[in-house]
């Protein structure tokens, strides 16, 4: 069966959309108290485990999605710019060699929102659907 070069082209533009199109609006989050503000940098820092304080010197508690969740994907792939195997590889390793701690992992968005609301030092991210009054967004994207 031969394709012509506009039904290859469709298609793939057809695939790209679809998949661009199931990344969720993601949301991290932080307890209402803590007034800190971070960039996009700062927050993916957080998660690679590179910075440990805010700038007030508490010490942060990332919370993150379970393997194999959307929100969980959207997050490493629109902030973090890895996929999920390359985020697993980069703490495999650091873990191994003794120099990280990976974030805590929860089931669900609503475990997020609870562990966040219970602690002031504690970061995480959801749905932007799902954001209650419980916690403060700092950044959506």
């Amino acid at each position: 069966m031969k394709y012509s070069v506009s039904t290859v082209f469709l298609s793939v533009a057809i695939s790209s959309f679809c998949s661009f199109s199931t990344l969720a609006e993601v949301a991290v989050v932080v307890h209402p108290s803590n007034q800190i503000n971070l960039t996009k940098n700062e927050i993916k820092r957080i998660y690679l485990g590179k910075m440990k304080n805010f700038a007030n010197g508490q010490v942060i508690l990332p919370i993150d999605l379970s393997e194999g969740d959307k929100t969980r994907n959207a997050f490493n792939k629109q902030l973090l710019g890895k996929s999920s195997s390359q985020i697993k590889a980069y703490w495999s390793k650091l873990i191994f060699t003794g120099k990280g701690t990976p974030p805590k992992n929860v089931r669900s968005e609503s475990e997020v929102i609870s562990a966040v609301a219970a602690n002031p030092g504690t970061i995480g991210y959801v749905e932007a659907s799902q954001v209650t009054d419980q916690v403060r967004v700092i950044v959506k994207f």
